[in-house]
């Protein structure tokens, strides 16, 4: 039988990953933390702890990914784009701007694909802190389990 104490360590665990915002890389240390201090005292803490840290590790992945695919559009669009201020003296001096590549169109989208990702990412987070406090475990969509 689950307890109030169980179930707050539980939703704390999930909502320690925004310490992120205040501490870098807090979105793995606080739960890490929370986790291991606790895990021994409750399988459903234990089961939270992995969920969370797996999903974290999988956000982490696919930010890597993500931000690989993305780099090189803005770095090739920077580089064919590298002559665009004409400099000839004080009195004949112009910035040419051409038309937007299509490898900037595809470098934006991904961009934005990443921030309804994170936007999702908070939602699933906090959705996932209600259910452990009713005392359920949440399973996180597209999460690789990396601890079992």
């Amino acid at each position: 039988m689950l307890d109030n104490h169980q179930k707050n360590i539980a939703t704390f665990i999930h909502l320690s990953t925004f310490s992120r915002f205040l501490i870098p890389f807090g979105n793995f240390i606080g739960p890490i933390i929370l986790w291991v201090a606790n895990k021994d005292k409750s399988e459903f803490i234990d089961a939270n702890g992995k969920q969370i840290i797996n999903f974290q590790i999988s956000i982490l992945l696919y930010a890597i990914i993500l931000g690989t695919l993305t780099i090189p559009f803005f770095v090739f669009k920077i580089f064919n784009g590298i002559d665009f201020i004409d400099f000839h003296g004080f009195d004949n001096f112009h910035i040419n701007i051409g038309k937007p590549s299509p490898l900037l169109y595809i470098g934006g989208a991904l961009g934005v694909l990443a921030v309804i990702g994170f936007i999702i990412e908070l939602v699933l987070i906090v959705i996932a802190s209600l259910k452990a406090r009713d005392g359920e475990v949440y399973q996180y969509p597209l999460t690789i389990h990396f601890l079992k």
